[in-house]
């Protein structure tokens, strides 16, 4: 598998099912509720089936992981495709930009190519090992910052961290940098990769939450991983920034 080849696939296939989701947005579109209390749309539904659809046109042998359908089984068990057709769900049914579709594919136990894709922004972040990682067509780098007293860190549900067990962590990291932006989702990730942001920070997420981000981060000169140091998607917490901040960030969050 030729990974610039793959890279442009997923490109083009995040693009064509976030300007899928832009016929939903802001028209008042419904939310259901999952056993899990988060929302999904038609929007959700409509952009998974499209970008399924174009996997298993494409590589029909392999495995394909989705927030609303599941697992479908391929042949080829090394590759393994994790969609998130709408990341930040609540955001999108309430009108609100910052969400993002997003799609990864894992080789072997390691994500080699991602992208995400802005829809509502018009940003698309791609990246593949060793191949770069791209905002909009110019390179992505993360911030030049080396002084924790002065980055930002982002989030999405502050509240979600003390439901998760982690609060204190997040108090930490929260008392020793300089601001704290919330409402994030994906978006606080694009933020990390293009240098707005210095930290982003997750108490619990599923695979399909952050299929693209360990490349995107890494090739943006980054970090994306557990709380641990662990550059993996199979987490329940997550952290993304700079590798000039990580040892200082992991030394909070680990108290």
């Amino acid at each position: 598998m030729k990974l610039d080849d793959t890279l442009t696939f997923v490109t083009e296939t995040a693009y064509l099912a976030g300007r899928l989701t832009l016929g939903y947005y802001q028209t008042g579109v419904r939310a259901d509720y999952k056993a899990d209390d988060t929302p999904v749309t038609a929007a959700d539904r409509e952009s998974e089936a499209f970008i399924r659809r174009r996997i298993e046109s494409r590589y029909p042998s392999h495995t394909i992981v989705g927030e609303e359908q599941g697992e479908t089984a391929g042949a080829e068990a090394a590759f393994r495709w994790y969609i998130d057709p709408i990341d930040g769900t609540k955001a999108f049914a309430r009108g609100v930009p910052l969400y993002g579709v997003l799609l990864g594919l894992e080789i072997e136990g390691t994500v080699e190519v991602g992208a995400a894709y802005f829809p509502a922004l018009d940003e698309m972040l791609a990246a593949a090992t060793g191949l770069g990682c791209w905002w909009n067509g110019r390179r992505a780098h993360v911030s030049p910052q080396t002084d924790l007293a002065r980055a930002v860190m982002a989030f999405s549900d502050p509240a979600s961290f003390a439901r998760h067990g982690v609060g204190q962590p997040f108090q930490r990291l929260e008392d020793a940098v300089y601001y704290r932006a919330g409402w994030c989702d994906c978006f606080g990730y694009l933020l990390a990769a293009t240098g707005r942001v210095e930290i982003m920070l997750d108490p619990i997420m599923a695979e399909w939450d952050c299929g693209p981000f360990p490349p995107i981060l890494q090739e943006a000169g980054g970090y994306f991983g557990d709380w641990h140091g662990r550059p993996t998607i199979h987490a329940r917490q997550t952290v993304a920034t700079t590798q000039v901040l990580l040892p200082e960030v992991l030394r909070i969050l680990e108290g």
